[in-house]
């Protein structure tokens, strides 16, 4: 989530409104067997605060990247086996510097390096879930993301369900564990039967793009997904409840131990009304107050606009 806070004030400048978020790699596994398992993308939406418990959310996150490290080093393992030689320092070039190699990065080495076309062909032929050259990572398992997602004051849902072997296990056990949505609109305007079972568990019906920017014509666009205005109230409905809570969180645990560092955690995604001035610890009751008038602003304008669809 470390390009967030950059969005936020980027779209800050244009009055346009950033939803924090982040998708998570995960398994289903029946028996939890660690490794082992289907992949399952988990999508996690956020309220202007972000969420209220960001180091646990954190330490999840810096655990899959450091499974990536491996996974990226077994998949180029794999793929010499398979006669598609790739260096490690390729792979990590294109990804850029401290960043966790993904399977897009091994994607675009292999279009450079001319071993497939496009990023399309290289995750249908080699690197794709069901591919010769997969490999996991340190994923969690997909339960367990359900669950610390609710725990963090965040939104949760099923991505791209379609793309599962198994949906009706999947979505059983999610909902299980506390799923609040799941992915049924998509670029094609295709929902292939998962509109029902949206509605069997009582999930919110979302939608998305999944553009993750592998480029070439087969990746839809953003904003390619065209979702009724009643969609995303019913979204903003179901999460502000959510998203208040977890502010509540914040603010006490600052009023708590009001310190700079604690500051630092409670502005980093979003932008506060006067701001300016604040130096000194010793205001701590001031910045909750502070805090409090930014957020609930914005919410409150966005109140009038739910009201009116």
């Amino acid at each position: 989530m470390a390009g967030i806070p950059e969005a936020m004030s980027a779209a800050h400048k244009f009055g346009m409104r950033i939803i924090p978020g982040v998708e998570i790699s995960a398994l289903y596994s029946p028996r939890e067997i660690a490794g082992a398992g289907e992949p399952v993308h988990i999508l996690a939406y956020y309220g202007m605060c972000g969420p209220s418990r960001f180091d646990e959310l954190e330490r999840m996150l810096s655990d899959i990247r450091d499974g990536r490290y491996l996974r990226a080093r077994n998949m180029l393992a794999k793929l010499n086996r398979l006669k598609v030689p790739i260096k490690w320092e390729h792979v990590t070039k294109i990804a850029g510097e401290g960043v966790a190699p993904g399977r897009l990065h091994i994607a675009r080495a292999m279009v450079e390096l001319g071993h497939v076309e496009n990023v399309r062909q290289a995750f249908n032929k080699y690197i794709g879930d069901d591919g010769p050259a997969y490999a996991t990572g340190s994923e969690p398992f997909a339960e367990t993301v359900v669950q610390l997602i609710s725990r963090t004051g965040g939104i949760s849902a099923l991505a791209h369900p379609w793309a599962l072997k198994n949906p009706h296990a999947v979505i059983r056990a999610l909902k299980c564990a506390g799923l609040n949505a799941m992915e049924v609109y998509r670029s094609d305007g295709k929902v292939d039967g998962f509109s029902e079972l949206a509605e069997k568990y009582g999930f919110l019906k979302i939608g998305g793009s999944d553009f993750h920017g592998r480029g070439g014509k087969d990746e839809s666009d953003i904003g390619t997904v065209k979702l009724a205005i009643t969609t995303l109230c019913c979204f903003l409905k179901m999460a502000r409840p959510i998203w208040c809570s977890a502010m509540k969180d914040i603010l006490l645990k600052f009023a708590e131990e009001p310190s700079a560092a604690n500051l630092g955690k409670i502005v980093k995604f979003g932008e506060l009304i006067n701001f300016d001035g604040f130096s000194s610890m010793d205001a701590g009751v001031d910045i909750v107050n502070l805090c409090l008038c930014s957020w609930l602003s914005n919410d409150g304008m966005e109140e009038v606009e739910l009201e009116e669809c």
